[in-house]
């Protein structure tokens, strides 16, 4: 957990008699409690570039061990171009003014872009430069009908009829049919092939967060992972497993998750070409568009709860990319590590929503939303 003051600055001083936890509504006992002191590398000042040390016929001192890692990791899955291209823009000056001179960073993206470790600032911003978008899983919309990852769930996973009959009125539309049975077979193959997609592309995306978190447990000093993305769909158990373990290894490891927001301030309205012009795509319209904004909106979710559980920042809703990459960059200075039992939990395998509370007045508390009980074992 990571407590902070009305300026923002985190704070150290609480005794475990200041926290209340809850499991699924009911209050826990705190059987281990500790405070992490993490060290704060000082950064170079806003707008000024690190002075260069080169010059000629001299011998450069050595260079002093790393007192931070920060790795820069860019979702190159699911940013937009336009998106994209301002991050970028942002990143080539922030990632300087955010590094300092003994810090180690790493560009890396989904997939596959890496710059490797290095204080080379030319490297760094070499790799961000090359990032291209990715079409791998995204969704294109050119399908008939046009079911996303958000409302394929609803239709495969939920049951929804009213989601099903949205996809089979679209099917009756763009296929040209009247015959009802053609439509729900399209509308059927339409939502399951938008689910497998769907959970690939998630199980891929965290699987490359939760390896890059447990290879970053063994570098020493202080450990940030900056995510830089539009977010994207958790939907299913399995994704919600995920996530847990990423925030368990992230505890253990120490490593400090934030995240990046790159969509700054975003409309949840349907493009214009995607509305129809008829009554009956008028009533479509309205349906893609609550489907489309509860997609676009959720996919904030990911983010703020990596960040929440593991005392990161999550900058969002914001169209100041540069002021967020600054803050980003800075892990907080102290971090709460609250220990409870799990000797009265029902080994089910089953989530529990966690709830913390610090009993005094003004503060800002981060802290992990959940967890799941261990199952067990089959002999």
């Amino acid at each position: 957990m990571v407590v902070r003051d009305a300026q923002g600055r985190a704070l150290g001083n609480l005794k475990k008699e200041d926290f209340q936890v809850f499991d699924n509504n009911k209050p826990q006992t705190i059987s281990g409690f500790s405070i992490q002191k993490r060290s704060r590398a000082e950064s170079p000042p806003i707008g000024i570039a690190p002075a260069s040390t080169d010059q000629p016929n001299t011998l450069k001192p050595p260079a002093a061990p790393p007192q931070r890692f920060a790795v820069f990791l860019f979702d190159d899955l699911h940013l937009l171009p336009g998106d994209l291209l301002r991050t970028q823009q942002v990143a080539t000056k922030m990632i300087v003014e955010s590094l300092g001179d003994s810090d180690m960073g790493l560009v890396i993206s989904f997939s596959g872009a890496n710059s490797g470790f290095t204080r080379d600032r030319a490297k760094l911003l070499a790799a961000v430069s090359k990032l291209k978008v990715q079409e791998l899983y995204r969704h294109a919309g050119r399908e008939c009908p046009d079911v996303d990852y958000y409302q394929g769930d609803l239709i495969v996973n939920q049951h929804n009829q009213q989601a099903f009959e949205s996809a089979v009125q679209d099917a009756q539309g763009c296929g040209h049919t009247d015959l009802r049975s053609v439509a729900e077979g399209l509308a059927t193959n339409a939502a399951r092939r938008a689910v497998a997609i769907g959970d690939q592309d998630v199980r891929v995306t965290l699987g490359f967060v939760a390896n890059l978190v447990r290879k970053m447990a063994t570098l020493p000093g202080e450990r940030s992972l900056i995510l830089v993305s539009p977010g994207f769909l958790t939907l299913t158990a399995e994704a919600m497993t995920e996530k847990s373990q990423i925030l368990d290894a992230a505890a253990e490891s120490s490593v400090t998750i934030s995240a990046l927001d790159a969509r700054g301030l975003y409309t949840t309205i349907l493009d214009a070409s995607e509305q129809g012009d008829t009554t009956t795509e008028g009533m479509q319209t309205g349906q893609k568009s609550e489907y489309h904004g509860n997609t676009m909106t959720r996919s904030e979710d990911v983010m703020a709860e990596l960040a929440d559980g593991t005392g990161g920042t999550y900058v969002h809703n914001s169209n100041d990319l540069e002021g967020g990459f600054q803050r980003l960059a800075m892990a907080p200075e102290y971090v709460y590590v609250v220990e409870l039992s799990l000797d009265k939990v029902k080994q089910d395998g089953s989530y529990h929503r966690l709830k913390v509370k610090v009993h005094q007045e003004g503060l800002k508390l981060q802290a992990r939303r959940g967890y799941f009980a261990p199952k067990k074992e089959k002999k």
